[in-house]
């Protein structure tokens, strides 16, 4: 099912429809709650089943873009603080996605160098495949210096 944010939910919504809805597994689900990442979810009463009401459905959206940009849960948790703080944590909330805008601007970064260097590798080994001698000397530095960036880069971030 293509999740599509601007028609939102106008029914409850089983654990099921949900996870459809928005990419997160039940057990996902089951997990936000049970930590209070959400709010305790309506059980139906005949059945027992979790049903999700709109408002309800609208907070596990946000949060499933948030995961959708890699926001840890801790930084998960800290948004529904600041959201349920309201108008005293405005500040907090705007330094949250400043943090992780530069997170994923120094990702971007890092994985821009890993493609440049898997990109140069394989010009290298097509340059071997085309026996280019020439092709394949002139490929050398620049496989030398992403390398080095590389290496030098993992050593820094501690991988």
């Amino acid at each position: 099912m293509a999740i599509n944010l601007s028609e939102p939910a106008t029914a409850d919504l089983t654990i099921q429809q949900v996870a459809r809805r928005t990419g997160l597994s039940e057990s996902a689900l089951r997990y936000y709650e049970r930590i209070g990442l959400i709010d305790p979810v309506p059980r139906d009463d005949s059945s027992g089943h979790r049903r999700f009401p709109p408002d309800l459905v609208s907070v596990v959206e946000s949060l499933a873009c948030l995961r959708g940009t890699g926001m840890s849960v801790q930084d998960m948790r800290s948004y529904v603080t600041n959201m349920r703080d309201g108008a005293e944590s405005v500040q907090s909330q705007q330094r949250l996605f400043a943090d992780h805008a530069q997170r994923l601007a120094d990702e971007i970064s890092r994985l821009q160098i890993r493609r440049s260097y898997v990109a140069a590798k394989a010009q290298l080994w097509q340059a071997r495949c085309d026996r280019d001698a020439i092709a394949e000397q002139q490929l050398s530095p620049t496989i030398v210096e992403l390398g080095n960036r590389l290496l030098n880069q993992e050593a820094t971030d501690g991988h």
